[in-house]
């Protein structure tokens, strides 16, 4: 049923160390809700197989993304890995105040810096492998790395794991059925909040006003 009241967006962080299933569930998330779209960030590291530039990222060069943090364009961004990730600030903004959603798949770096800006209209979750094993099952598993980059990888999973206290909500991925469900309802709830239904003063008054 859809809300009776008009209602600010929200920033949906999910952040994880790489291969304890933030990417997959975010893309559940995306398929599940309609008023729900993806951050396009920016980024300097090259174009994987089946990527495309402007659906998976904006991608360009070291140059080019200087230039936004010089020009203080961009809402966050990290060095992950030798590469650069960024969002930009004002797509953000101009989503916000017309009530869109926004699932950012970020780091605990673009989280902190978020949480500088915007964080009232935050929520963040981080998702926890079940165990260090299965961590590097699901790394080897994408077939996407070499083993040095998995290896590199595993070595930062501890620091990224330690960045947990920071975030509102934990998930531990065990099944990824029951995680995007967890997830949903954090979003679901998160709509909820009666600080984002920008008109429900003007509701509850006149239905206090009613007969």
């Amino acid at each position: 049923m859809k809300s009776p009241f008009k209602r600010r967006g929200l920033l949906l962080v999910l952040s994880s160390p790489s291969g304890a299933g933030k990417t997959t569930i975010t893309r559940a998330l995306l398929d599940n809700n309609t008023n729900l779209k993806l951050s396009l960030s920016y980024t300097t590291r090259p174009m994987r197989p089946g990527e495309s530039d402007g659906v998976h990222y904006n991608f360009v060069d070291v140059p080019t993304f200087q230039a936004m943090i010089d020009d203080n364009s961009l809402l966050e961004y990290a060095k992950v890995f030798g590469n650069y990730y960024g969002t930009p600030f004002q797509p953000v903004q101009d989503a916000l105040a017309e009530s869109e959603d926004i699932v950012f798949d970020i780091d605990w770096q673009g989280t902190q810096q978020l949480k500088q800006r915007l964080q009232n209209d935050l929520v963040t979750v981080f998702i926890l492998p079940p165990s260090k094993a299965e961590l590097a099952n699901r790394l080897r598993g994408r077939s996407q790395d070499d083993g040095a980059i998995i290896a590199a990888r595993m070595a930062e999973s501890s620091a990224e794991i330690s960045h947990y206290s920071e975030y509102d909500y934990i998930v531990v991925n065990y099944d990824l059925t029951d995680s995007i469900r967890q997830v949903q309802a954090i979003l679901d709830a998160e709509r909820c909040k009666r600080r984002r239904l920008t008109d429900l003063p003007d509701f509850v008054r006149k239905l206090m006003d009613q007969e």
